[in-house]
């Protein structure tokens, strides 16, 4: 067949056709890597990414989702390398900023303070670039204004910067807008005014997030009645059944308050089509475990944290389980 096509296109037109067919064989290797990495089976991703990666080696979406893979499994020096070739590969991309910023904060909280501070300031950087890159990424300017609440001035935090985002935010999502509002009244410990932005940011759309949002600050504030009252009021309104599920579970079992509703909430996501590496399934596996295990369910925790090792085997708190089962 392909000397009947060299006879009529010849070689130039030949090596295109090979060059688009390599391309998008590459581009539907990295979707199935995506789905899977958002089922939480991140083993059965990384076989996919590394097999495109060992054929197209400058492949930045292919390094940014294995850069994700191994941030899903606290993996920051493998994340960080990952997100750095994505990088290098397309400097011009929002999304890969992003989550190199990501990379960057997550490896700065498991080293040592002084080394950290070398780290912090690369997490600014990629967030902002990510937003000078794309004003629109509402996502990393919700994760800049964060970085600016909470880190020191000497590693590029503020404030006031994070209050000069909130105008470019508010058209974009008054939601994020209106907590950054909150977090920034929390940093100034105005308690009346961040409890006050987080119920704005529940009446901006009333998402199953902000209701977290208004949750976990009810919880700060030990106040656990209100938390979770909140946080049932986040699952009514989470009709996806998205991770927001996840994040009112570990706060339920965190306040000690309402283990029925904190396991069903975490079977709800694991049976959703809307899993997402943000809260990935194999830690799912493992939360509804502990929880299981707590209440005395030995067989019930050994099989989710088996279901955990199946989709993550180098996940270690999931093999540490398994094995104290």
């Amino acid at each position: 067949m392909f000397t009947s096509l060299y006879k009529h296109l010849g070689r130039s037109a030949l090596l295109m056709i090979l060059a688009l067919a390599a391309t998008a064989t590459a581009v539907a290797d990295t979707s199935q890597a995506d789905t899977l990495l958002k089922q939480g089976r991140v083993q059965d991703a990384v076989t996919i990414l590394r097999g495109t990666l060992s054929a197209h080696p400058k492949d930045g979406l292919a390094h940014a989702l294995l850069c994700r893979v191994y941030y899903a499994q606290d993996m920051a020096d493998r994340a960080v390398n990952e997100c750095e070739h994505a990088v290098q590969d397309d400097p011009d991309n929002s999304d890969f900023q992003m989550w190199l910023g990501r990379s960057y904060g997550m490896k700065a909280s498991q080293i040592n303070m002084l080394s950290a501070f070398v780290v912090a300031k690369k997490v600014h950087v990629a967030f902002e670039r990510a937003v000078e890159l794309d004003p629109t990424n509402v996502q990393a300017m919700s994760d800049l204004g964060q970085f600016y609440v909470a880190a020191p001035a000497i590693v590029g935090g503020g404030v006031d910067k994070a209050a000069a985002l909130v105008p470019k935010m508010m058209p974009l999502s008054p939601q994020k807008a209106h907590r950054i509002l909150a977090l920034i009244a929390e940093k100034r410990n105005d308690l009346a005014t961040a409890e006050a932005e987080f119920k704005n940011a529940i009446a901006a759309n009333k998402s199953a997030e902000a209701w977290v949002d208004l949750g976990q600050f009810y919880q700060q504030q030990h106040e656990p009645d209100k938390a979770a009252a909140a946080l049932e009021s986040s699952m009514e309104a989470n009709h996806a059944r998205d991770a927001a599920l996840v994040d009112v579970a570990s706060i339920l079992t965190d306040i000690h308050r309402r283990p029925d509703l904190a396991e069903k909430a975490l079977r709800e996501y694991l049976a959703s089509p809307a899993k997402t590496d943000t809260a990935p399934a194999f830690k799912v596996h493992l939360q509804l475990g502990d929880i299981l295990k707590g209440r005395g369910d030995t067989a019930g925790a050994k099989r989710e944290y088996a279901a955990a090792l199946a989709l993550a085997p180098d996940f270690a708190p999931a093999r540490k389980a398994a094995e104290n089962a």
